[in-house]
């Protein structure tokens, strides 16, 4: 299972950065088990491990918080019911905190509205004990493989943001009218400024934003959260 995963992972997930020269290989993906129960940590610890997963328990949500955010893919499998927060509210702080980790809920008694509710919250698997070992071990491999796809699409906002704020405010004012749908002519008479200079400060844009066409600009531009409006009536040009 997740042969791929659990030799480490490579962080870089399709955009170029400047250290693909010098890339060493992340630490492999890590499995959190938050249990109160010493034997259930101790049963989820050597069945994690003899799998080939990285592990580490710990007796209350308190102990898990108190530790840095992973630097690379992992999950969580908690149980619903700890001596001092829930599994319920630590679920609301880690998708706050650490968007990155998936949640597989373990407990001894179901209860349906509490399993709806984390589901809701976007667990990915909910286990009464005493559950299999192929149940547990598919929940980790799904749980693994979202946690790459959410650290991956974190990694790509981080660099278009990071092209982003190398634009100068005047090369941001062109984007936005240039997305919005307008042409050079239209956008130079918005800004005051020749269509020479517009078409100058757009193909800044395409380099920096690193945009091979039109469309891509327009998805990168969506990407950024840059509201497709112009600039505030009265806001001062920039040259």
């Amino acid at each position: 299972m997740g042969g791929d995963h659990k030799k480490g992972c490579l962080m870089n997930h399709g955009f170029p950065d400047a250290s693909n020269s010098s890339r060493t290989p992340a630490p492999a993906p890590i499995v959190f088990v938050v249990d109160d129960d010493p034997s259930v940590r101790e049963s989820l610890d050597g069945l994690i491990r003899s799998s080939g997963w990285r592990v580490q328990t710990f007796a209350t949500a308190g102990e898990f918080l108190s530790i840095p955010r992973a630097a690379c893919p992992s999950c969580l499998i908690l149980d619903i019911t700890l001596p001092d927060l829930t599994g319920l509210e630590l679920q609301k702080r880690i998708a706050v905190e650490r968007g990155d980790m998936p949640i597989i809920f373990v407990t001894g008694h179901r209860d349906v509205s509490m399993t709806v509710q984390a589901m809701k919250a976007g667990a990915v698997e909910f286990l009464t004990k005493p559950f299999s070992r192929d149940a547990l071990l598919n929940a980790l491999e799904n749980a693994i493989d979202q946690s790459h796809l959410k650290r991956g699409r974190e990694s790509q906002m981080t660099v278009l943001r990071d092209r982003f704020s190398t634009l100068s405010r005047r090369e941001k004012e062109v984007m936005t009218l240039v997305v919005s749908g307008l042409l050079n002519k239209q956008v130079g008479a918005k800004l005051g400024i020749s269509e020479i200079t517009v078409k100058a400060h757009r193909g800044s844009v395409m380099r920096k934003m690193r945009a091979g066409s039109f469309a891509e600009l327009v998805r990168l531009a969506d990407s950024v959260g840059l509201s497709r409006a112009a600039p505030a009536p009265g806001s001062r040009p920039s040259h």
